[in-house]
């Protein structure tokens, strides 16, 4: 009996020796694969390229050579990102000091909103991470700070040249040329004429835009002052504490949003556990067949291109306020340059961390990171009034099935999901007040009164 146990135990070790050897067998087949097809993707020929430098690293971030990145820089941007004390420039009395940059948005919803519209000043309540999130009754519609297009992540902004859907801020990239178009077709783009990069541009125009002040006085009274001179100090001091300086600290501190511990990048840096096989065989269709990395191919996995699939806008979903068909914003890249071949085409967004926030493309017109996939496999234009000539080739039936837009899914959902970018908020502000949000409702559901 002893001998015949000895025999089955060894049987058994052997066995699952064997499997253990079949798996990792599988495993580095895909890890060789996947390296493979990322390498002939890449415009540097080397999947390596795709990793995402560390945060801190600010020599290495993507940068405006006219603002540079600083610590000082960077942890003032952080603080007047999130400080509702900002928003003194309310429609009504009782809005003042209510809303933040991070009203629209949330890190936990991959610094998007955690609704299908943003709600800045006018807005009242939070919710679930923003999802409780309304129109205030003292407010009507059209007082309210709201967009005709869902907010943009800030996840991976670094890696633009040029900002908004429609790639309209920014005085180099997708720009260059349209010089006699800045402040003419979109008032708001006056601002390229200071010759700044996207992230900087659109900050100048949308602390103006979103009702925020920034002078010496309230800096005073909020305690930044001396922050500013730290981050500023070559800064003549009677322009330091401006919107122009505020915008140049929050947008050193953007550039720092990277989603660099998402398990993707694990894996690109060397963990080949971090990823399963299926998330492996999603990664490779992403970079293949699904042609996914035609668009998205930055580190970031977002580009400065634009491109019409033809998407429902926002007034379509019934959930919005202040949503206008004839908002030209809706024209996409074509609302900015008046070109015909320009009409709905959109900037190509960053694909990290959008399992939290499951309201996609400009519209909201997607629920789930599924359907996104399924709708881009169908690859048939759900919006009647983006002309045909205007669809991008790109955009085509791509033939995967089920088992295919799983995988691809799941690489989407958890391989690029970074569960912990709430490590780019502050535990606090300096004015002491509830952030993101400091309405008397967002008070109470947020547990800050």
């Amino acid at each position: 009996m002893r001998r015949i146990t000895t025999v089955f135990v060894l049987f058994v070790t052997i066995l699952l020796a064997h499997s253990c050897r079949n798996d990792q067998l599988t495993v580095s087949r895909l890890d060789a694969t996947l390296e493979s097809v990322m390498d002939k993707a890449s415009p540097e020929n080397t999947y390596t390229s795709f990793i995402m430098p560390e945060s801190g690293d600010y020599a290495a971030l993507i940068q405006d050579p006219r603002n540079p990145i600083t610590e000082e820089k960077v942890t003032l941007g952080r603080f007047l990102f999130f400080e509702t004390g900002l928003g003194l420039d309310a429609i009504k009395s009782s809005g003042e000091q209510t809303f933040s940059c991070a009203s629209c948005h949330i890190p936990e919803r991959g610094f998007m909103p955690g609704r299908v519209q943003g709600i800045a000043d006018g807005g009242i309540g939070f919710g679930d991470l923003g999802d409780g999130r309304t129109r205030h009754h003292i407010y009507e519609e059209n007082e309210m700070d709201v967009q005709g297009a869902r907010p943009l992540s800030l996840l991976n902004a670094a890696y633009l040249t040029n900002t908004s859907w429609a790639g309209a801020f920014g005085a180099g990239g997708l720009n260059e040329g349209t010089e006699h178009l800045w402040g003419v077709t979109n008032a708001a783009t006056e601002v390229n004429h200071l010759g700044y990069a996207g992230l900087e541009s659109q900050n100048i125009e949308g602390l103006h835009l979103h009702r925020m002040v920034i002078n010496k006085e309230l800096m005073d009274e909020l305690g930044y002052t001396a922050l500013f001179d730290q981050a500023f100090s070559d800064a003549p001091s009677s322009e330091r504490y401006s919107p122009l300086y505020a915008s140049f600290a929050i947008s050193a501190y953007l550039r720092t949003l990277l989603p660099n511990e998402a398990p993707f990048q694990r894996w690109l840096k060397g963990d080949r556990t971090a990823m399963s096989d299926q998330e492996k065989e999603g990664a490779i269709l992403f970079f293949t067949k699904a042609g996914c990395v035609n668009c998205h191919r930055t580190a970031g996995l977002n580009a400065n291109d634009v491109y019409a699939i033809g998407v429902k806008d926002l007034f379509e979903t019934g959930e919005s306020f202040n949503a206008d068909p004839d908002d030209k914003r809706l024209l996409g890249r074509g609302g900015f340059t008046g070109k015909q071949e320009d009409m709905y085409k959109f900037r190509v967004p960053q694909l990290y961390n959008l399992k939290t926030s499951p309201f996609y493309f400009h519209g909201s017109s997607k629920r789930s990171l599924r359907e996104v996939v399924e709708y881009f496999n169908d690859g048939v234009p759900e919006n009647d009034i983006v002309p045909t000539e205007n669809i991008s080739p790109l955009f085509h039936p791509l033939n995967m099935d089920e088992d295919e837009i799983d995988a691809l899914t799941k690489f989407l959902e958890h391989s690029l999901y970074d569960e912990d970018v709430t490590r780019y908020a502050p535990p606090y502000i300096l004015s002491g007040n509830c952030f993101p949000n400091n309405d008397v409702l967002s008070q109470v559901q947020m547990g800050c009164e």
